[in-house]
């Protein structure tokens, strides 16, 4: 009687043994999914940041940027144009895998001062024969916020010299209450 106690014991933990190996995934199969999880995330991110780049009237006095969480896009930044906000959001709309956007991108109010500021302010630093080169582009890599008379640097230079130097060049503008620098030093491949 005890051996039959046994041999059932035994066969009930071989039973939970045996379950417990086929519903849990074996640990290649999950770090395979992990590994094209986050490539299906790059390739997101990539296409994203494409079509931003193509949207026609994007210029170097916006400032478009975005988070990708999963299949959910945020948009961020600022613009001059509102139809520049609907057209970002349409163009990830439309992006395969993107199942919704969030648009949190501010339009700038409309204002001739900032106007004036934002041509001034572009001779300045793309006027400078330091900085011209970041102009050389389709889309210059300094690109040029103003609100209400204040000024944003936002993009990406090869030094911190040539950070300083832009720094310098917009705060020399006149009418220019304040200068906010978020220029980052890298490779302009490292940056939207």
């Amino acid at each position: 009687m005890r051996r039959i106690f046994d041999l059932a014991g035994s066969s009930i933990a071989l039973l939970a043994v045996l379950i417990a190996v086929t519903t849990t995934p074996a640990r290649g199969q999950n770090t395979s999914h992990q590994r094209s999880e986050k490539k299906m995330q790059e390739n997101l991110v990539k296409e994203v940041r494409h079509q931003l780049l193509l949207l026609p009237y994007y210029s170097v006095f916006d400032n478009l940027l975005f988070k990708v969480e999963g299949d959910k896009v945020t948009l961020l930044g600022q613009v001059v144009r509102p139809t520049l906000k609907s057209d970002a959001e349409n163009a990830v709309k439309s992006i395969e895998g993107v199942a919704s956007v969030n648009n949190q991108i501010e339009v700038l109010p409309v204002s001739p001062m900032d106007d004036q500021l934002r041509r001034a302010v572009y001779r300045a630093i793309y006027g400078d024969p330091v900085l011209s080169r970041y102009g050389m582009s389709a889309l210059p890599s300094i690109h040029i916020i103003v609100k209400n008379g204040n000024v944003t640097l936002e993009g990406v230079v090869d030094s911190e010299s040539d950070k300083n130097l832009a720094n310098l060049r917009a705060s020399a503008v006149p009418n220019v209450f304040s200068v906010t620098n978020n220029l980052t030093v890298g490779s302009s491949d490292s940056k939207k």
